[in-house]
């Protein structure tokens, strides 16, 4: 049976250049970089050349990359780290959208149960968050913005540097989730004006088991987790190098495709988009145009997503009802519900996520199938 990996968004397949580049590292050039002797140096020079590799893509400076072992990690460490390093000048307030990955929701939820105060700005029917909004919430308490870059469920991209640049002039941090857009958009941490930035390996060609948060020189963070001092202090734990050498090989291959993936994802999306909306009672959620470039978020009337995702597997799709972290739930997706859809069209939710291996033969075989898979569905379905 022919089977169609659309995907991406819960992760990628490590490429075969990366894993290449990471082997030597597991046996050969095995050593701590904590280590003075030489099998410590050569690994330390590779994580140095790595750090150099990834602050490039983002217009960084190396020492402002921590590794960390997850976009989950950066992401706890970024919202909890700055809440208690600032909580002693009576900053203790956060503004996160609506629309955040669960591991910002669930930190959130964690610092107001420690006695920090959380905003939860509402987004538009697209999923956009108004920087005006931003604005408004801000007052003398509040520590940090966090706002997702691209969402990771219906593939939004936010404007970013607007709100950045409202929060550089009123002295607040800002920090944003990058781990859908890394790799896959530009990105300028100095002209978005962004103080904190998490990304992760395996959602672009690399390992998983590691990622990074970008921490702009200056920015005043604690660590959450404390032992030997590595990562300038910020991340205590034996460094991941055959990891983090293939993060930075995964990164350098992005940045030389970036620009003909997108258009080649883009030409695919778009066919996908406009095959799947000629079915009755289906719409597309997220913007229209202003997304990710491998993005596909679609709701079907009168039909159980999860129905749909066992259907098109068993006819060699795999695809999802949204983010990965939450597809296990049977409940409606909170980003979908945030954007004003019916509860009935979020529990129809289908993500389809593209990426190196798609092809334009993929997408026709899909655009044959999925239509059968909806009617055969509406004919069991209670609901219609």
């Amino acid at each position: 049976m022919k089977r169609i990996y659309l995907d991406y968004a819960a992760t990628t397949p490590v490429d075969k250049r990366v894993l290449k580049e990471m082997m030597p590292y597991f046996s050969e050039k095995f050593g701590n970089t904590m280590s003075l002797h030489s099998f410590g140096q050569e690994a330390k020079f590779a994580l140095d050349q790595s750090r150099q590799v990834l602050a490039d893509l983002i217009n960084a400076e190396p020492n402002e990359m921590i590794f960390t072992g997850s976009a989950t990690e950066s992401n706890n460490l970024a919202l909890k780290g700055i809440a208690f390093a600032n909580k002693s000048k009576g900053k203790n307030h956060i503004i996160i959208s609506s629309i955040e990955h669960a591991c910002i929701m669930e930190s959130a939820k964690w610092l107001k149960s420690q006695g920090f105060e959380i905003t939860r700005l509402p987004v538009d029917k697209y999923g956009l968050i108004n920087p005006e909004d931003v604005r408004k919430a801000i007052t003398d308490k509040t520590v940090l913005v966090s706002v997702i870059h691209a969402s990771n469920e219906i593939g939004t991209i936010e404007p970013i540097a607007e709100i950045g640049k409202i929060c550089r002039e009123k002295g607040v941090y800002f920090h944003t989730d990058a781990s859908q857009s890394f790799g896959k958009i530009a990105i300028d941490v100095d002209k978005m004006n962004i103080d904190l930035l998490t990304a992760s390996s395996h959602k672009m060609y690399g390992p998983k088991g590691i990622a990074l948060l970008y921490i702009r020189d200056g920015v005043k963070i604690e660590p959450i987790l404390h032992g030997g001092g590595q990562e300038n202090g910020l991340r205590s734990s034996t460094v991941n190098i055959p990891g983090i050498v293939g993060f930075a090989k995964a990164a350098e291959i992005c940045k030389k495709e970036i620009k003909t993936e997108a258009r080649r994802l883009i030409g695919l999306r778009d066919k996908l988009i406009k095959g799947i909306l000629k079915i009755d009672g289906v719409m597309l959620n997220g913007h229209p145009k202003n997304r990710l470039p491998n993005n596909v978020n679609v709701s079907f009337s009168f039909i159980e997503g999860e129905g749909l995702i066992i259907h098109l597997d068993l006819s060699g799709i795999a695809c999802s009802t949204g983010s990965a972290c939450s597809s296990i739930k049977l409940e409606p997706s909170y980003v979908l519900l945030a954007t004003g859809l019916p509860v009935e069209y979020a529990h129809g939710s289908l993500r389809m996520s593209l990426g190196r291996q798609t092809t334009e033969k993929d997408i026709k075989y899909v655009l044959k199938v999925l239509p059968k898979i909806v009617k055969q569905l509406r004919l069991m379905s209670p609901f219609k």
